[in-house]
């Protein structure tokens, strides 16, 4: 079990990664991880992602009540907690803005095209949530109705959740949708999508079992 000092220096690696890569700008995104049962890290409101030192992580308690921390939490903390109270498995949270993903989600064009091998073990497909205004209990309502199934959320006009079994885990997974929506657009741009086949598919899901790949998943959810 790594120690709180060692997840608020994950969290701030993985905001320098989303940074880095552009998946937010300015003071946009927040992360978070669960300790326990309740209490959660998270980053702060105004702080650039890219420039978090682990003081600056606020340490909180499933209510939102700051136990520790200088800064003020995430305007969006809700958003996490409310995904925490809903799943016992989930242990992170990712929020971020991946800009080809967030073209999807302002177009309203969920990514449930199966066109990725990788992206069907890993996510299956991606829903969007309908919108809400920030720091609201809307957006988390709109998120809860998809928790059962999915682990990455596209946020109507918004931009992308993702949740997982570690920081990393949620971490990937938005690299992952923001992967497969370049190559959605880029496919659309040369002509069109296609598919890969429900037989593969289903062979895909049986690949996903043997593996062993932990999260919620729409194949789980069409047994």
């Amino acid at each position: 079990m790594r120690s709180e000092f060692e997840l608020k220096e994950d969290i701030c690696e993985v905001g320098r990664r989303i940074y880095t890569n552009g998946f937010v700008a300015a003071n946009d995104g927040n992360i978070s991880v669960r300790i326990n049962d309740k209490e959660v890290l998270t980053t702060p409101t105004g702080v650039s992602k890219g420039f978090m030192t682990s003081d600056m992580i606020v340490k909180v308690d499933m209510d939102g009540n700051v136990i520790s921390g200088k800064l003020k939490p995430s305007s969006e903390l809700k958003m996490h907690l409310d995904v925490y109270k809903n799943r016992e498995d989930v242990k992170s949270v990712v929020h971020a803005h991946p800009p080809t993903a967030t073209g999807f989600a302002v177009a309203g064009i969920p990514l449930n095209e199966m066109i990725m091998p990788e992206v069907i073990i890993s996510l299956g497909t991606v829903p969007i949530a309908k919108y809400g205004t920030p720091s609201t209990m809307e957006i988390p309502e709109a998120v809860r109705k998809y928790l059962d199934c999915y682990d990455g959320f596209l946020l109507e006009n918004h931009g992308a959740l993702t949740v997982g079994t570690d920081l990393f885990n949620a971490y990937f997974k938005m690299e992952t949708i923001e992967l497969a929506a370049k190559i959605n657009l880029t496919a659309r741009q040369l002509g069109g999508v296609k598919e890969i086949s429900p037989k593969n598919v289903d062979r895909l899901y049986e690949i996903r079992k043997k593996l062993g790949v932990q999260g919620n998943h729409p194949a789980n959810c069409a047994e």
